[in-house]
């Protein structure tokens, strides 16, 4: 069956020496990245190549590499890592509990990652295992994140000082998959189970809260889901996607959560997914496109602006695969390439980055095939 793989305007490489689940802007065109091994892992802070915003006279752009300009060890894994905007500082966590690492990234004297500090994150109240943290990142002056395991201990912490300048009321236990600032004060937070809950860290008020559609009759297993919201000026105009671990995909309006604008099944394959395996992401600078990984060796992007109120399968509008080339390596025994991680380059509306679990490192610039052939 043909596939929709497409064309690139770019593409290039890197090879990790141990694979990363996550891949954080520190800038327009530096990245950092980190392992996720149980023991030691590097940090790095990736330069992208050159060539690929050498938009005239690419041919004379010699750079085509990946350079790693700063780089740290950790003794834990790295399931998180934010880059806390306007700061040369990073928080990570380990997926094991709710406490951070607060990380210096280097600066022009040093070309050394070095941890400068540790945040608790709030005790349990329920004798569930610990989860790991999720991290929402804002520019603020001093700097500040907010983070938490479940929605119980969502908290908003000050970087230097360790303060907690706000907590979340609430007393459910549901584990978070992410969190979103969709304004200085106003956020989301994910759940794993596909509550979303919206809160202000200006008020104590209750957050409000939106559960998710009943799971599909055929599944039998419980259902995992992930969310993102898109990023704007004006929250009330926020569009939030909610994708679960049988490949339904729901938009819903800020304004009415409970209510899906548009739904539609994905053509992914699905497996039995971790809570950490999956990532889903609106695109900043392109309305409407909608990026997926982690089902398969695949990234795909959809176009949710043809999705309507009726659940319908959807075709990917482009699909990268170049991360696991060749499918039938798994019928040897070795296991299958799958995509760990991907983000959208937050201003050119077509690049992505994309990480697997052999090493590798891809950013690309795709074609939309589509407009191409309208034209």
């Amino acid at each position: 069956e043909e596939r929709t793989s497409g064309l690139y305007k770019d593409l290039h490489v890197y090879q990790l020496e141990h694979p990363t689940q996550v891949i954080e802007w520190t800038s327009g065109r530096t990245v950092c990245v980190a392992g996720f091994s149980p023991s030691k892992n590097e940090i790095l802070e990736l330069r992208l190549p050159r060539k690929l915003f050498a938009d005239e006279n690419k041919g004379l752009c010699a750079e085509r590499d990946f350079k790693v300009v700063h780089g740290g060890f950790t003794d834990r894994p790295v399931r998180c890592l934010r880059h806390v905007p306007g700061t040369r500082c990073a928080v990570t966590g380990d997926g094991l509990s709710s406490n951070l690492q607060v990380w210096d990234l280097g600066g022009d004297d040093s070309d050394v990652i070095r941890r400068t500090g540790s945040i608790e994150g709030r005790r349990r109240r329920t004798g569930v295992s610990e989860g790991g943290s999720s991290i929402a990142a804002r520019p603020s002056s001093p700097p500040q994140i907010l983070h938490g395991a479940q929605i119980s201990d969502v908290q908003l912490t000050e970087l230097s000082s360790g303060q907690t300048l706000y907590q979340l009321e609430s007393d459910s236990a549901d584990p978070l998959s992410s969190l979103h600032f969709l304004s200085d004060a106003v956020f989301l937070a994910g759940c794993s189970n596909g509550n979303i809950y919206v809160a202000d860290t200006r008020t104590s008020a209750a957050p409000q809260l939106s559960p998710p559609p009943p799971p599909p009759v055929s599944s039998g297993e419980s259902v995992l889901w992930w969310t993102d919201a898109s990023a704007g000026p004006d929250p009330s105009g926020c569009r939030v996607v909610r994708l679960s671990s049988s490949g339904q995909a729901l938009v819903s309006d800020l304004r009415n959560l409970g209510g899906a604008v548009s739904r539609a099944q994905l053509d992914v394959q699905t497996r039995r997914c971790g809570p950490d395996d999956v990532r889903v992401s609106w695109a900043p600078a392109l309305d409407d496109c909608i990026a997926v990984s982690g089902f398969s060796g695949a990234v795909q992007i959809y176009d949710a602006s043809v999705w309507t109120s009726e659940l319908q399968e959807a075709r990917p509008l482009f699909e990268h695969r170049g991360h696991a080339v060749s499918p039938e390596q798994s019928d040897d025994g070795v296991p299958p390439i799958l995509v760990t991680s991907h983000v959208w380059h937050p201003e050119r509306p077509r690049t992505l980055l994309s990480a697997a679990s052999d090493g590798s490192v891809h950013v690309w610039d795709w074609v939309d095939q589509s407009a191409a052939d309208k034209r």
